[in-house]
C-alpha cells in the first residue's frame, strides 16, 4: 500500500492560499514524515503555494533523505558555513509572506529566525499540517489497526506472566518484548504497567513492585507500525475483586460505554466527553475520575482531536481517537479502560480487541 504524498502536500498548498501565504516553514518531526515520507532528523521542510518544495538536512541525513523524500528537492547545508535560517530565505528569495510552524520552536530559533528575515512578513501559522493528520487515510488506518492487533496478541501472551511475584518491571520487559517480537518497531510510548496501589499514577513507570493477590493491575501500552501507534489499557485484579474494586471497574465500563454509544460523524467531542463524566460524577468515586477523555493518535501518540472540556471539534470519518476514562484513588489503586476507535460513516470501528476481563486467574 502506498502512501500519496502529493495528495497530502497539495491540501495544505490549499491552507497556504486560503491564508495568502507564500510558503510554510515545518519543522515538527511529524510534520515532515507525514508529508514527505522523511523518517530521519535534523531536518526542516519549505512547503511552497507554487509547489516547489524543499526539505534541508546535513550530510548525516542527505543520502537517506534522497531515498525517503517523496515530491521535495533534498538540499544539503553545510552546518558550518551557513545557519538554518540564512539557508531558509536563500531558498525562499523573494516572497512576500511566510508562515511557520511555532508550536515546533524555541523562542531563541525564532529570534534568529526573525533577524535573518529581511522584506519577508513572519507569520506564526495554527497548527495546518495537524489539521489535516487528524483525518487518516486508508494507508494510516492501515498501520495503526495493524498496531493494535500486535498489541492484542502481545497482551494475551504476556497475561500468563501476571502471577503473585513477578515484579512490574518484569512483565513490562516481556510486554514489549512480545510486541517487538510480532513486528512492532518499538514501542509507542514508555509502557506503563503498574501494581496494586501504584495503580492509581495515571502515568507511573513500571518498577521492581511485586504483585500479590487481589492486587489491581493497570497496563497502558501501545505498538508502532511505519510510525503509526496504538494505544490500549486495560485493567484487572489478581485473583477475586472485593466490592468496591468490582465497583470501580463496572464505574469505568460505564463510563467508557456511554462516550462510545454516541461516536458518529458530526458528534462534538465535548459531547462525548459529557456524556462519560456524568457517569463519573454520579458515581461514588468521582472525586477520583481522571480529567479529559481521549485524544487523537496517529504519528504522534497525543494528537488532535483531543476529547476534554472547551474542545469544539466535531468528529469526521477518518478521525482515530482513544476513548480512555478513569478512576484513581490515590494509596489504594486506580483503573482505566482504553479503546482506540476510528470514526466511519457509520458510526465508529474499535481497532483494539482484548477482552476487558477484569479478574486473572492466579
Amino acid at each position: 500500500m502506498q502512501v500519496n504524498y502529493s495528495a497530502r502536500q497539495q491540501r495544505l498548498i490549499k491552507k497556504l492560499q486560503q491564508h495568502q501565504s507564500d510558503a510554510l516553514i515545518v519543522y515538527g518531526y511529524e510534520n515532515i514524515v507525514y508529508l514527505t515520507g522523511f523518517t530521519g532528523h535534523a531536518a526542516t521542510l519549505l512547503v511552497r503555494a507554487n509547489g516547489q518544495h524543499q526539505l534541508i538536512t546535513d550530510y548525516r541525513y542527505f543520502e537517506r533523505a534522497g531515498n525517503e523524500a517523496v515530491g521535495v528537492e533534498v538540499v544539503l547545508r553545510n552546518r558550518d558555513e551557513e545557519s538554518l535560517p540564512n539557508c531558509i530565505f536563500r531558498l525562499l528569495g523573494k516572497v512576500r509572506q511566510v508562515s511557520f510552524e511555532a508550536h515546533h520552536i524555541s523562542h531563541a530559533d525564532f529570534l534568529s529566525l526573525n533577524t535573518s528575515s529581511k522584506s519577508q512578513m513572519l507569520i506564526a501559522a495554527p497548527l495546518w499540517v495537524e489539521s489535516l493528520r487528524q483525518v487518516k487515510d486508508e494507508y494510516e488506518i492501515h498501520c495503526i489497526q495493524r498496531a493494535a492487533e500486535i498489541a492484542d496478541s502481545a497482551l494475551a501472551h504476556t497475561l500468563r506472566f501476571l502471577k503473585a511475584g513477578a515484579t512490574e518491571r518484569e512483565v513490562a520487559i516481556e510486554l514489549e518484548y512480545q510486541m517487538q517480537k510480532l513486528g512492532s518497531e518499538g514501542v509507542a510510548f514508555d509502557t506503563i504497567l503498574l501494581f496494586g496501589a501504584r495503580s492509581s499514577l495515571p502515568h507511573g513507570n513500571p518498577s521492581n513492585t511485586k504483585l500479590n493477590l487481589g492486587d489491581f493491575v493497570l497496563i497502558d501500552f501501545g505498538a508502532v507500525i511505519n510510525g503509526y501507534r496504538s494505544d490500549m489499557t486495560r485493567s484487572y485484579v489478581l485473583g477475586e475483586s472485593n466490592q468496591q474494586q468490582q465497583s470501580m471497574f463496572e464505574t469505568v465500563q460505564a463510563a467508557q460505554h456511554a462516550a462510545l454509544e454516541l461516536i458518529k460523524p458530526g458528534v462534538n467531542c465535548s459531547e462525548l466527553n459529557t456524556a462519560s463524566h456524568q457517569v463519573l460524577s454520579n458515581s461514588p468515586f468521582a472525586q477520583y475520575a481522571g480529567e479529559g477523555l481521549g485524544h487523537g493518535v496517529g504519528l504522534f501518540l497525543h494528537e488532535q482531536p483531543f476529547i476534554k472540556p472547551g474542545v469544539d471539534h466535531q468528529l469526521e470519518v477518518g478521525n482515530i481517537i482513544t476513548i480512555e476514562p478513569g478512576i484513581y484513588i490515590p494509596n489504594y489503586g486506580g483503573i482505566r479502560l482504553e479503546e482506540d476507535v476510528l470514526v466511519t460513516e457509520s458510526g465508529f470501528k474499535c481497532l483494539t480487541h482484548a477482552p476487558q476481563n477484569f479478574q486473572l486467574a492466579n
